[in-house]
This record gives C-alpha cells, sequence and structure tokens, in this order.
C-alpha cells in the first residue's frame, strides 16, 4: 500500500472536531503514546541547554508602591519631604505620615527607590511593594 500523504491530509480536513478527538484518542490507545506540541529540533537543543535559566526566569514588575510604615523621630522631617513628593497641603501630608499611608503608586523603580531614599533619609521606615 502506497502512503499518500495529499490524501490522508484531504480527508483530515474533513472531519469534524469531534471526529479529530476522537481520533486522536483511538491512535493513543493503538500506540500508548500521548501528543505533545511540536518542536523545531534547534529549540530542543536551546531549551536543554537553557534549562536552569527558563527554571528560574520570573516576570519582572515594572510598578511599584511607596508607603509609609512609620514616621520615626523626625515626623516633621518626613512631613515635608512627604509634600515635596506629592504636593500635598500641610494637613494631608500630616494625616498621611501619621497614619502611614501610600505616598505614591504605580511608578517605575527608579522613582520608587528616589522617593525611598528621601524619606529613610528624613527618618521615616518606608516600604516599596
Amino acid at each position: 500500500m502506497a502512503f499518500d500523504k495529499d490524501a490522508i491530509v484531504e480527508q483530515l480536513s474533513g472531519l469534524t472536531v469531534l471526529e479529530l478527538v476522537d481520533l486522536v484518542e483511538a491512535l493513543k490507545d493503538k500506540w500508548g503514546v500521548e501528543a505533545a506540541a511540536a518542536m523545531p529540533m534547534g529549540a530542543m537543543m536551546m531549551q536543554a541547554g537553557a534549562g536552569a535559566a527558563a527554571a528560574e526566569e520570573v516576570e519582572e514588575k515594572t510598578e511599584f508602591t511607596v508607603t509609609i510604615k512609620s514616621p520615626g523621630d523626625k515626623k516633621l522631617q518626613v512631613i515635608k519631604e512627604v509634600r515635596a513628593i506629592t504636593s500635598l497641603g500641610l494637613k494631608e501630608a500630616k494625616e498621611l505620615v501619621e497614619s502611614g499611608g501610600v505616598v505614591r503608586e504605580d511608578i517605575g523603580k527608579d522613582e520608587a527607590d528616589e522617593i525611598r531614599d528621601k524619606l529613610e533619609a528624613a527618618g521615616a521606615t518606608v516600604e516599596v511593594s
């Protein structure tokens, strides 16, 4: 029996999704294998070589929130820094510092680090998350 790839492709193209699922299940049972996504040989070699690096790959966070946890001993200095950073009025900045709230949110890492450094220099305990 001659192998006619085009005829097989044409026949498979006419099947419904349910018929294809049944076919796949029958082939699994017949050959005792599981279907796997096709991967080019070069990609397989690259994956094998970079296995440890790929396993440790983590999506990098791009937006940060700066929160005051404690104003520390120099509350007045921290209030001044909060006013400069946020443009809040004196009353609002004081309430923010005393209650330990969010100073800035959804900002870049560099800006978050800069704000943290300023607030810590003023005496506050700060969390960047």
